[in-house]
């Protein structure tokens, strides 16, 4: 099978980075000033299916480079992984493997926690960042969370995990549950999952992806905070809180809008992270 053939039969399935017998996928698309995006933490989910309404877009003005984290999609599985720096290490391996030395970044969810993560580990690899409904504090989980990283694969778990994700339920048709559910039975693909997120201590996962507040207001650079308002995974407050510890930051919140910024409010999430990434906060 051709690259072509293969493009169209998995779309998840981009170019693979080999550093030290780890495998990353990810899609590089465009051209233009690098953006860095990070997917969520969600059964099934891939860079592909987390970000396919946006990347497009973004590639007409940008560099657009969105991995598959470790234990995600077609990167390698890394078993349960226990602390965020393997994901951290990971950016880092995949910048310097595309000899990138700075980008901007978007971190969706669990992605945002690795960003912010990320910004610290290497403040100067990073231009500005949009975080969205993101990880990187210590919060009590939420009953929508509690189910969401408890997933054991069936139809209609997964149908269930996507109705805390979305406000309009509209859009979980038959067609993306089932293409979710498998995803998420793919060989190697719930194990990884299920052993990082799915054990008993849940808020230790928060607590793993969470950094220290005197770090993240530590951070210089300019970033946009954004928000669904009926996001019942990832409660507002949190962000709220993000955004009180950044020096320099917008914090936009989304109404008839749930975890899915990027899919329920497509246009706006496209055009507001477009033109901060063109003109800063004055913009």
């Amino acid at each position: 099978m051709d690259a072509a053939t293969n493009e169209v039969a998995r779309p998840e399935i981009g170019k693979s980075l080999v550093v030290g017998g780890s495998v990353t996928n990810y899609h590089d698309l465009g051209e233009g000033d690098p953006v860095l995006f990070v997917h969520g933490s969600g059964p099934g989910v891939t860079a592909w299916a987390n970000w396919r309404l946006n990347l497009p877009e973004f590639a007409k003005s940008f560099r657009v480079i969105a991995p598959d984290m470790f234990g995600f999609g077609y990167s390698d599985s890394k078993g349960r992984i226990e602390n965020k720096q393997i994901w951290v290490d990971q950016l880092a391996t995949l910048l310097d493997g595309l000899g990138l030395d700075k980008v901007s970044m978007v971190g969706n969810s669990f992605g945002g926690g690795i960003t912010l993560a990320f910004m610290i580990a290497h403040p100067d690899r990073v231009e500005r960042a949009v975080l969205m409904g993101p990880a990187g504090l210590n919060f009590p989980i939420t009953p929508a969370l509690q189910e969401v990283w408890g997933y054991e694969p069936s139809v209609e778990a997964m149908r269930s995990s996507l109705k805390y994700l979305a406000w309009d339920h509209s859009r979980l048709t038959d067609d993306l549950v089932k293409s979710r559910y498998e995803a998420s039975i793919r060989p190697g693909a719930h194990e990884p999952y299920h052993a990082t997120f799915g054990g008993a201590d849940r808020q230790g996962n928060i607590a793993m992806l969470a950094s220290r507040e005197e770090d993240i207001a530590a951070l210089q650079h300019e970033m946009l905070v954004l928000h669904g308002l009926f996001d019942q995974v990832i409660p507002l407050e949190a962000s709220v809180r993000l955004a009180s510890l950044l020096p320099r930051v917008d914090l936009n919140v989304f109404g008839e809008c749930g975890h899915w910024v990027q899919i329920e409010r497509m246009a706006s999430f496209n055009r507001i992270v477009s033109e901060f990434f063109t003109n800063g906060l004055k913009g």
